[in-house]
């Protein structure tokens, strides 16, 4: 290189990498400016893609529910059964079958204790419209209390009655003509889901350590091997480790509360039980909304209002004691996650997917918190205002060369 410029035969091993690519013979100057150029207007489309795919994403997931809902769930599931088929694996079992007897304990499980609370329930809340007049009577002194901002509110909701409604053309559907044509309808996709979220459950597990190994050692070097090891035991062992133990602990928050209602009279304790246990895998919002139910219940079940609402205490009360005292010290600081995120892995996943996306919340923020933790998170604001496209000026307006000296 003389005279400032790029000489064509000079070794450039020596110059810095953003001279390379560019056509030899300029100014060094110049040609550090083009390759900034370069490098920025890459990064620029770089960044315009990923916030495309990020917006993109929501929509997607959730106009594909039927498909990657079921998908998802089992394989969280299958993640959380892993531990098991490995335990099954080192006595001597082969993959398929010990994945078989994985998904069998499963279902077999989960149908328990979905008939222990679907049937009860069915049967208890089928009798809310003969128990109004109970709710009401229980109801009507704390009524009475705010009888003068009843008066209010009805006044103000007359005067909205009274104010004339366009009322929208809505294009009339016809509902089904019978119980066959209602199965045919909405039964087979939800049999269908089913289904393909148990076979993709089995299949999963049962080519789990082929496919583990596979991905280990088609690394390219021990130390990228050893990574990718590492980063999928991570992940196998945080979310079968969180789900295992919130499981054991949820179970037993929903025996402790079946039986304090059994001592109390509450009718159906078991049933109160496994919908406090299923509610508390929803962090923060689960337990409100058992604490509501059981107060619709013991507004049907008892006569007075005080003991009536005994049974949202008592659920609450075991709460308070399970979340601030139980699960810290089992689930320790390994697992802690930053409750802002909880909150908006719960609102996202429950925008996406309702009930089920709820319940796939924190573990699915697990996945993905091992998996960066691992890799690295990326830096938005170094990319963003250090070396990114977004480079705030502040004062004169400074010329190419001064520019380039200083933006780096």
């Amino acid at each position: 290189m003389t005279d400032g410029r790029i000489d064509p035969d000079t070794q450039l091993d020596g110059l810095p990498d953003t001279v390379l690519g560019v056509p030899a013979g300029l100014p060094t100057d110049e040609a550090l400016r083009i390759a900034m150029r370069r490098d920025r207007l890459l990064a620029a489309l770089t960044l315009t893609a990923g916030i495309g795919l990020v917006l993109a994403t929501p929509f997607a997931l959730k106009a594909g529910a039927e498909f990657f809902l079921p998908v998802t769930a089992s394989l969280v599931i299958a993640i959380a059964l892993v531990p098991v088929l490995e335990w099954l694996e080192r006595r001597g079992l082969p993959s398929p079958i010990a994945a078989l007897l994985c998904v069998v304990t499963f279902l077999i499980i989960a149908n328990i204790a979905i008939a222990a609370i679907v049937v009860p329930a069915t049967d208890f809340f089928r009798l809310l419209p003969s128990r109004i007049s109970r709710i009401q009577e229980n109801l009507s002194p704390l009524l009475d209390l705010y009888s003068t901002l009843e008066k209010s509110v009805n006044k103000m909701l007359r005067q909205v009655a009274s104010t004339p409604v366009v009322r929208p053309q809505a294009a009339a559907v016809a509902p089904p003509s019978s119980i066959v044509e209602l199965a045919a309808t909405s039964a087979p996709a939800v049999i269908i889901q089913l289904l393909f979220a148990v076979l993709t459950v089995f299949f999963f597990l049962s080519g789990w350590s082929k496919m583990r190994r596979r991905t280990i050692t088609g690394r390219t070097s021990f130390d990228g091997a050893m990574a990718t090891a590492r980063v999928i035991q991570d992940v196998v062992d945080d979310v079968s480790a969180y789900l295992g133990t919130i499981t054991l602990i949820n179970v037993c928050l929903g025996l402790s509360v079946a039986l304090a209602l059994y001592f109390i009279g509450m009718p159906y304790p078991l049933m109160w039980g496994g919908i406090v246990t299923l509610l508390n895998y929803v962090p923060y919002f689960g337990p409100v909304l058992g604490a509501f139910l059981l107060a619709v219940g013991g507004l049907m079940t008892f006569n007075d209002i005080w003991l009536a609402l005994l049974p949202p205490a008592i659920m609450y009360g075991f709460h308070l004691v399970e979340a601030n005292a139980i699960t810290p010290l089992i689930v320790g600081h390994r697992l802690t996650i930053n409750p802002v995120m909880i909150l908006i892995s719960l609102s996202f996943w429950g925008w996406v997917w309702g009930t089920v996306g709820a319940l796939l919340a924190v573990p699915l923020l697990i996945i993905l918190q091992t998996v960066l933790d691992a890799a690295g998170k990326p830096d938005i604001a170094g990319f963003l205002f250090e070396h990114g496209t977004l480079v705030q000026q502040r004062g004169r307006r400074k010329g190419p060369e001064e520019s380039v000296g200083e933006g780096g």
